[in-house]
């Protein structure tokens, strides 16, 4: 396929945002989803200046209705979806499990498994009748192991995990792949709230055995070789990038 429709959600900053340019690079026509218009916009020229076709839609993943008119509108535009990165989420309120609450619970899944459930469901929806496609959702080495301080979080990418290996079992056979990537330490702004201070970072740091953080670029090649037609026998798998972490 000479020039893929792909759609990223939580495309405005950090891994989401270097996953837009990968694509565009290499001739995507984009859609790029996110919650704040303005820096939606500012990134869509930006996008443009490389030469790719580029629509920002406003939308809340954790919202039947957005996602339902993100399909919708990246169909209107260009016709097919390729290509859905599923990557809108939140690292919530960190804290010991008896710090939790119903509603500090709701705000981390509502975002990071409603939102890609929802995605899915819609991405499906239009993938399935091509009888082609390509989903990747993306999780964290959090969604292997356990973690102290950060249960509610790491529930989450548990069951992003979960969710991708089920929906990939239900489609195969019918053309659509639907894959995770397990992202390790990435030096984005959710890791340094996510850590909170400098000495936490560096701390982290440590326990790679790469001893470094990732880049969103890095990430981001990973993505868009998973999600193309490279990959083409890979569905249900979960693939760590995470500087050797999770081969301890």
């Amino acid at each position: 396929m000479s020039s893929p429709v792909v759609l990223i959600t939580g495309a405005l900053t950090g891994i989401g945002r270097a996953t837009a340019f990968a694509f565009a690079r290499d001739g995507a026509r984009v859609v790029i989803a996110g919650r704040r218009e303005p820096e939606g916009k500012k990134l869509a020229k930006e996008l443009g200046e490389t030469g790719a076709e580029v629509e920002f839609v406003k939308s809340d993943v954790r919202h039947d209705e957005d996602v339902r008119a993100l399909i919708d509108k990246t169909i209107a535009r260009f016709g097919r979806l390729d290509i859905a990165v599923n990557n809108a989420g939140t690292e919530g309120l960190r804290g010991p499990v008896t710090e939790q609450t119903a509603e500090s619970y709701a705000a981390t899944f509502d975002t990071n498994v409603l939102g890609v459930l929802l995605s899915m469901k819609h991405e499906l929806r239009v993938m399935l009748p091509q009888g082609s496609g390509s989903i990747v959702n993306i999780s964290s080495t959090y969604g292997h192991v356990g973690a102290a301080g950060a249960s509610v979080y790491v529930a989450s990418k548990h069951a992003v995990e979960g969710l991708t290996k089920s929906a990939a079992l239900e489609v195969a056979g019918t053309g659509v792949r639907v894959n995770v990537i397990a992202v390790g330490a990435t030096d984005t702004g959710m890791l340094t709230r996510f850590t909170n201070t400098d000495e936490n970072k560096a701390a982290l740091v440590t326990t790679v055995p790469l001893k470094r953080l990732a880049t969103p670029e890095e990430i981001a090649q990973v993505i868009a070789f998973v999600g193309s037609a490279k990959a083409s026998y890979m569905t249900g798998s979960s693939i760590p990038v995470d500087g050797g972490k999770l081969a301890h």
